[in-house]
């Protein structure tokens, strides 16, 4: 009920180690941005986009119009597309280079936001790949400034020192973390998100989800992220429902956002394990697989294998979205067909099975989840089993239904 007393229109800045304004219209605060761009001596950006989304939402009317007004010179990557690459990050970084661009401006979801992130570290190392980055071949200390103007309601990478970028030739899809590339600013504007379409807005959500429900088990949890992740499955079971009902329900869509900021600080300090580490190398092998869509179908299977771990944490984190939990050991099976369930009833109710893999898959998963540069140090964290036979048994058991 406290949502009632919040004013959406008003702008507020939220901090944590980046500076996000956050409420309907914050994309007018870009001109500030701007400004103070320049007045750091910035005075060339590349914009880091998809195709169409950040002139559909209308957020390039603004931008483009604060930067032409405070002099800012700029050139548009628009080519990231989901599950970015590192070829679109070396082709970005070569375009910014050419033209002589000191910051990045991201406009979209996470794609364009780490892929912004990757090209401001690369900006600083002239000598250095997109591959080298990503295999961990150097440790960037500094990394040019980054805007990040978020589109999406999931990722959280607008508020934290992450990003993830595949390689393709190899099948990997690691995650790096440096303090280098927190942005320095972030807009949270949920009346860019109305556009979203009605799977990406589940999607998006689960991811949110995800971000959380690792963060709050890891080895590496914290009573803070155990009580940032009650209160985001809080908001996402209130308002996903809402914004699937009415896309354009700007109240939905803002508490839809501040669960998935809050996500991404949470997955901060919190990290992530089993999940993250097991759809990586779904989306590497296939890229067109949704992110959100592969960790939706994983989530299920995840919760069964570490509930008898953190029943307590658990139980109590998703009494949202699974009522009569008690926190039992016992309680894996339940708890585990209480999130598929939810996930079913917000529409998303593939498997595996459905995007093409089988039980034929599961060995070459399991050895991506283990070669991939970083993920075996999110199994590291993993509140349960971090042996090939748990990660093989998580990618069996969410084939198909539980």
């Amino acid at each position: 009920m406290w949502e009632k007393d919040i004013d959406i229109n008003e702008v507020r800045e939220i901090r944590t180690r980046t500076s996000v304004f956050f409420g309907v219209g914050a994309i007018k605060k870009i001109s500030e941005i701007a400004k103070t761009l320049k007045e750091k001596g910035i005075d060339k950006v590349i914009v880091m986009s998809g195709r169409n989304a950040y002139k559909a939402t209308g957020a390039w009317d603004y931008v483009e119009k604060a930067l032409n007004e405070n002099g800012i010179g700029y050139v548009n990557y628009s080519e990231v597309t989901p599950n970015p690459n590192t070829h679109h990050v070396n082709d970005a970084t070569k375009l910014a280079k050419d033209f002589g661009a000191k910051g990045v401006i991201a406009i979209g979801g996470g794609s364009p936001t780490d892929a912004g992130k990757s090209v401001a570290i690369l900006l600083k190392y002239p000598d250095k790949t997109a591959e080298e980055l990503y295999e961990f071949k150097f440790t960037p200390e500094v990394a040019a400034p980054i805007v990040s103007i978020n589109l999406t309601h999931g990722t959280g990478t607008e508020t934290n020192r992450f990003a993830v970028v595949t390689n393709l030739e190899k099948n990997f899809k690691p995650a790096i973390a440096y303090d280098c590339i927190y942005p320095m600013f972030a807009i949270d504007d949920p009346q860019l998100m109305t556009k979203l379409s009605p799977k990406q807005t589940r999607y998006v959500s689960i991811d949110a989800v995800n971000h959380v429900i690792e963060a709050a088990t890891s080895a590496v949890t914290s009573p803070y992220c155990v009580t940032l992740a009650r209160e985001v499955i809080t908001l996402v079971a209130k308002y996903l429902p809402k914004a699937i009902e009415n896309p354009e329900d700007l109240t939905a869509r803002y508490y839809l956002a501040y669960a998935a900021m809050m996500g991404g600080v949470c997955f901060d300090n919190g990290l992530l394990h089993y999940t993250h580490a097991l759809e990586h190398p779904l989306s590497a092998v296939k890229p067109e697989l949704s992110h959100g869509l592969g960790l939706a179908i994983l989530l299920p299977a995840v919760v069964k294998e570490m509930y008898k771990d953190r029943a307590n944490i658990l139980s109590y984190i998703l009494e949202p979205i699974v009522s009569g939990l008690s926190g039992n050991a016992d309680e894996a099976d339940k708890a585990a067909k209480g999130v598929e369930n939810w996930i079913f009833s917000v529409g998303v109710t593939e498997k595996l099975v459905e995007e093409g893999f089988s039980e034929d898959d599961v060995e070459k998963l399991t050895e991506l989840v283990y070669t991939t540069p970083s993920l075996d140090s999110l199994i590291s964290i993993a509140p349960s089993g971090k042996d090939r036979e748990t990660v093989a048994r998580i990618y069996k058991n969410s084939l198909k239904p539980l």
